[in-house]
């Protein structure tokens, strides 16, 4: 009962706030016919999608871009996914088998798709195992407790030490967190890295590209273009493509 009254009364301000609702409603009740039952106790009231332009997160459109085709141009046996978008380990899929891990396991069921339990301090695989892996906008959260995680400062370096343990040699780690001009926490969400940062906690590892994601507007920039346009940047995307040697 207290969930209809909620969402009653968020309906109703809606409504209240986007008096073009009203009038669009009256002009299509007036054109309507019997194909459709319409009544104006089912409105659900969409106010911000009138634009002009289709709107997106640069973050994640872009990034499971970028690893998407790293994938196809890596073509691997079968890919590891730490706990990124579901979305990337779901389309990629249809070509390549996907093995997600998260330690919050999604109950999604298709083919070439499995999905089970991981904890990224602790990952369930042997030394030098996985030939092809990702972890991407995962790693800044770890340790803050937004997931119900434990509170750990160093959680992320523990989780990166994981990462790198279970990389086979000529191994392939697509890798992804924010990046800016300055290392900073915005508690609880996350963590905002530098790319000196990355490069030095992967230094055992070849970086075999940088991409990056600014944060405002524009398609992704890569190489000197991209370490240039970072010193500028608050919250951009990192993308970083890492051999192991």
């Amino acid at each position: 009962m207290k969930k209809t009254i909620k969402k009653t009364i968020k309906k109703t301000i809606k409504i209240v706030l986007s008096p073009f609702i009203l009038k669009d409603f009256f002009l299509f009740n007036k054109k309507s016919n019997d194909r459709f039952q319409l009544s104006f106790y089912d409105f659900y009231p969409c106010i911000t999608d009138k634009t002009t332009e289709t709107n997106f997160d640069r973050h994640y459109i872009y990034h499971t871009s970028w690893a998407a085709r790293k994938l196809k141009e890596i073509n691997p046996e079968y890919h590891v996914d730490i706990s990124s978008s579901l979305f990337f380990s779901s389309i990629t899929s249809a070509f390549i088998p996907i093995k997600f891990f998260d330690y919050r396991p999604a109950d999604l069921i298709l083919n070439n798709f499995e999905s089970k339990y991981a904890d990224l301090l602790n990952l369930p695989f042997e030394d030098n195992s996985i030939n092809s892996l990702s972890c991407m906008h995962v790693l800044e959260h770890i340790g803050l407790g937004r997931y119900g995680d434990d509170i750990d400062y160093d959680g992320d370096l523990k989780a990166i030490a994981e990462l790198k343990r279970v990389l086979s040699k000529n191994g392939n780690l697509l890798f992804v967190v924010p990046v800016g001009s300055k290392a900073k926490i915005e508690f609880n969400a996350h963590r905002i890295y530098t790319f000196d940062l990355i490069k030095e906690y992967f230094s055992d590892l070849i970086l075999k590209e940088f991409a990056l994601i600014p944060e405002n507007s524009g398609g992704m920039v890569f190489g000197d273009v991209a370490l240039a346009k970072i010193k500028k940047e608050n919250h951009a995307c990192g993308c970083f493509w890492f051999i192991k040697k």
